[in-house]
């Protein structure tokens, strides 16, 4: 049966009411009615709100007009943003955090267990401790330097700076030996000194050997004297490679038991390549104070001796070797200062032992005139090389 065919009980006592027709204008315009209600209703401003709310989701306003966002909710969204972040980056650092220090807590705790089990076998756990620590300290310094000059060997100029300094130290070592050598020999004499050069009674006259000798305890000197010289420089020098040299000059040509002065000289210093065994024979000859006793041998006789003065002079200053005196004496000269040639240090004594007043007179003119210079040492390296 079609639709249009029902009839509608209305429960009108008048009678059922005739269901419109489907293709009749009347129910065509009923339809459309209802369709206009639905759109006027989703639409308008004046809209019933529970028919609205009648009305199905599909067929809702969404258009409603731009909402506007307050600063606030920014504030709260961008709030919340950053806790989620801070929780995040915060248990991701503590957690790595975490994880370094038990590691380095691990290693502490094996390297504490091995040097305790170290300390315990070798019986003394303090002093290996001690030990431990010290070449602990050992081991980084040696490793420093050898970082250190691997840098420097690495570089281009490490070849070049190493041979001028090889250079530099061997012309200095060459240049300033006899300084150096003499300031040691200076240094390590007065333990070597032997008791048996001690002369007890300097008035006992004794008859000696006739090797002519100086004598001079107190700096532990016992060297032969040659008195076979001329007061030039080389011949001084040569003389002076085999112990002191007599210096003969006029107005001081006398010798040991005549009157007169007796000038003795002998090295302080000399280069290390020159020959002879006596270079620093009076490297202490300025220890020599007033009062200080020596011994000249010379001719089979023991001449004592009493050091009067002592001075330093220029090495041309050889008048200060010349003087009236009615005594027999001696003059011993050195260079000084030790390992220099630049000035001249003279110790005078007088004779005490045989009796002075039976020394005889020196021989008249035995000196060379002509001599202006003091004896002094061999020429320096840079001497050798440019002269002077």
């Amino acid at each position: 049966m079609r639709p249009e065919d029902r009839q509608i009980s209305s429960g009108d006592p008048r009678g059922n009411i005739q269901a419109p027709l489907r293709g009749s204008s009347a129910s065509q315009a009923a339809a459309a009615n209802i369709a206009r209600s639905q759109l006027d209703s989703i639409y308008s401003d004046q809209a019933d709100p529970q028919a609205a709310s009648e009305i199905p989701t599909t067929y809702r306003r969404t258009h409603d007009a731009k909402r506007a966002t307050h600063a606030d909710q920014w504030q709260q969204y961008h709030t919340a943003w950053q806790d989620y972040y801070r929780k995040y980056y915060e248990q991701y650092y503590v957690g790595a955090v975490q994880q370094v220090h038990q590691a380095y807590t691990e290693q502490t705790k094996q390297s504490a267990t091995t040097q305790q089990s170290a300390s315990f076998a070798a019986g003394d756990p303090e002093e290996m401790t001690q030990q431990e620590a010290m070449h602990d300290l050992r081991s980084q310094l040696l490793s420093k330097v050898r970082k250190g000059a691997g840098r420097v060997r690495a570089s281009k100029h490490f070849v070049p700076l190493t041979a001028a300094l090889v250079v530099l130290l061997l012309f200095s070592l060459m240049q300033y030996n006899r300084a150096i050598i003499a300031n040691v020999k200076a240094y390590v004499t007065p333990g070597e000194i032997d008791p048996q050069n001690i002369v007890i009674d300097p008035n006992a006259s004794l008859q000696v050997g006739p090797e002519p000798r100086l004598i001079i305890p107190k700096i532990n000197v016992n060297v032969p004297v040659n008195y076979n010289t001329t007061p030039d420089q080389a011949s001084q020098l040569k003389a002076m490679e085999s112990g002191v040299a007599y210096f003969g000059i006029p107005g001081a040509n006398s010798k040991p038991g005549q009157v007169g002065n007796t000038v003795i000289s002998g090295h302080s210093s000399n280069d290390f390549i020159d020959s002879g065994q006596y270079k620093f024979v009076f490297a202490l000859l300025e220890r020599l104070k007033p009062g200080d006793i020596f011994y000249v041998h010379y001719e089979g006789i023991r001449y004592t001796y009493n050091v009067t003065r002592t001075n330093v002079v220029k090495p041309t200053d050889v008048s200060a070797l010349v003087y009236p005196t009615t005594k027999p004496e001696v003059t011993l000269i050195t260079c000084t200062p030790l390992g220099t040639a630049l000035n001249r240090l003279l110790v005078t004594a007088e004779q005490i032992s045989p009796n002075p007043a039976s020394a005889s007179n020196a021989p008249a003119d035995s000196g060379q005139a002509g001599q202006s210079v003091m004896p002094g040492n061999s020429p320096t390296l840079l001497e050798r090389i440019f002269g002077g």
